[in-house]
């Protein structure tokens, strides 16, 4: 099992930082810094989605405070 595991990840590592490599000779940069890069990007993206999410439920929240309905006229 534990043969057949190294396997694939050695397949990937192979074939997945291939990608990389490839990338940053074209663009002339480390292979490195272009990992670094699309990391940051990942973590990046996550966090706008997060704090857009946290914006919008706090909108929501803000709203349910203003515009609560009334059911009759003596809850004024």
């Amino acid at each position: 099992m534990q043969r057949w595991v190294n396997q694939i990840r050695n397949f990937f590592e192979r074939h997945g930082f291939y990608v990389s490599s490839r990338f940053a000779d074209k663009l002339g940069m480390r292979a490195k810094n272009v990992r670094l890069f699309f990391i940051y990007l990942s973590f990046a993206t996550f966090g706008i989605g997060f704090a857009v999410y946290l914006t919008l439920a706090f909108l929501l929240k803000f709203k349910d405070m203003i515009y609560s309905k009334r059911t009759s006229v003596f809850d004024l």
